[in-house]
């Protein structure tokens, strides 16, 4: 046992204390909270940074001369020169579009000199088409104010019954939460699994494993590897998972302030304009957005899914790391892994594929419960069930539960092929020679 805490410690500490490992812990939720903040912050304030575009307009039809109206992102003019004239000139009279409407409105175009972005396609598409709609119904004398209200959608709000009564669902956080733990497991299980293959493979390249195995057991050294860079896995995401929360508060606090700030002053504008100001409703948008979305979050139950997510990251890399411990050991070089990675690394892929449609969407389906409680498989399928609630104890107890005993069988088997496979050189390794390694006798 002392021999296998040396290993697990050197491979612990060799790690540890690298730059580049306090560099990425400290640096990615920064980064991470930084992204995602900028990227919320470019997508509400996008036209600030986006040059107003010229758009003449030839329209044959006379449905929309002086009804297209001026945006943020565009300005309309319209001419009556015909489209030939149009076309050959709106360059040089300083137009970045030539919007061409024929009397039928049948293929309309939009020229520019390079292509026309989808953006501004889309928009042009929403206004023609909204007054489009307006005039037909104008001439079929149909009130376009019953129709828009006969046609308002009807939102249905997700409740679930809980000990304290009936509570929003918050389902669209419990969604983004899911997926959110299935991909870091996914990417973590490859990452960290794959630094044990390496180690394993520069150590049988290099020759120092014919050294150590001198003073230790094959089993031993694979054990204390597989353990000790686990261990720096899991000290990462500890630290990723402080900081992201005590990063998060911080945000989180400043932006309600911001709204609850922002809501008072709507609030007092509201009463000092009309009730029909429409400027005063949609300026408060946002706002409402933006309390969504922190009531969303903190609907999470942190505490539950943070040590969920930590147990089956933990079994969940022992697992593999295992696999792919076994693998280094049968191989000479990186290269030569792939033929057995693809069976190793097959039901990751499929379970997280799967994640993405079947699982999220019948997080309570056979098929989901099986896959979260299958050892290969539950790691991914089993976080995207915990944050929708609802799994039942006894599920939870039995992928626990499959999982150590997973974990147990994998490094039994990989033991038995990394002890002869470690001391193996110039020989391709193949599926049938694996096996006959797994079954020589001590």
């Amino acid at each position: 046992m002392s021999k296998i805490l040396l290993i697990i410690q050197r491979e612990y500490f060799s790690r540890v204390k690298k730059k580049s490992f306090l560099l990425i812990t400290f640096l990615v939720p920064v980064l991470f909270i930084g992204m995602f903040a900028l990227i919320g912050y470019l997508s509400v304030h996008q036209d600030v940074f986006s040059e107003r575009k010229k758009v003449e307009v030839i329209d044959e039809s006379g449905w929309f001369v002086n009804k297209l109206q001026n945006t943020t992102r565009l300005e309309y003019t319209f001419t009556k020169e015909n489209d030939a004239t149009a076309k050959a000139n709106f360059i040089k009279a300083g137009y970045d579009y030539l919007l061409y409407i024929p009397a039928s409105l049948k293929n309309v175009q939009l020229i520019a000199e390079n292509k026309p972005s989808t953006g501004v396609t889309q928009s042009i598409e929403t206004a023609l088409s909204a007054i489009a709609q307006s005039n037909r119904l104008a001439e079929a004398h149909i009130d376009s104010a019953v129709l828009a209200s006969a046609q308002k959608s009807i939102s249905v709000e997700g409740l679930q019954i809980t000990e304290n009564g009936i509570k929003n669902a918050h389902v669209y956080a419990s969604y983004g939460v899911g997926l959110a733990c299935a991909f870091l497991i996914y990417m973590s299980l490859f990452l960290y699994g794959a630094q044990v293959m390496r180690g394993v493979i520069e150590e049988k390249v290099s020759r120092i494993i014919e050294v150590i195995i001198s003073s230790v057991k094959p089993f031993q050294l694979m054990l204390g590897k597989i353990i000790g860079v686990g261990l720096v896995g899991l000290t990462q995401f500890v630290l990723w998972i402080v900081l992201s929360i005590t990063l998060s508060t911080v945000a989180g606090g400043l932006m309600k302030n911001n709204v609850k700030a922002r809501t008072e002053q709507m609030s007092q504008l509201q009463h000092q304009t009309a009730p029909t100001d429409a400027g005063a409703v949609v300026a408060a948008k946002p706002d409402n957005v933006m309390g969504n979305v922190m009531e969303e979050i903190e609907s999470i139950p942190v505490v539950y899914v943070v040590s969920c997510f930590l147990f089956y990251f933990l079994f969940g890399y022992l697992l593999y790391s295992a696999l792919f411990a076994a693998v280094g050991s049968a191989v000479d070089s990186e290269t030569e892994t792939q033929q057995f990675m693809i069976p190793v690394t097959l039901p990751l892929i499929f379970t997280f594929v799967l994640s993405q449609s079947v699982i999220v969407n019948n997080p309570d389906s056979s098929l989901s419960v099986w896959l979260s409680i299958i050892p290969f498989t539950s790691p991914i399928a089993m976080m995207i069930r915990i944050p929708f609630g609802g799994v039942p104890g006894w599920q939870l107890a039995l992928s626990m539960l499959l999982m150590i005993l997973g974990f147990l069988f994998t490094t039994w088997v990989a033991g038995r092929i990394y002890r002869v496979g470690i001391l193996m050189y110039g020989k391709k390794a193949s599926y049938k020679e694996l096996a006959k390694w797994f079954f020589y006798k001590e």
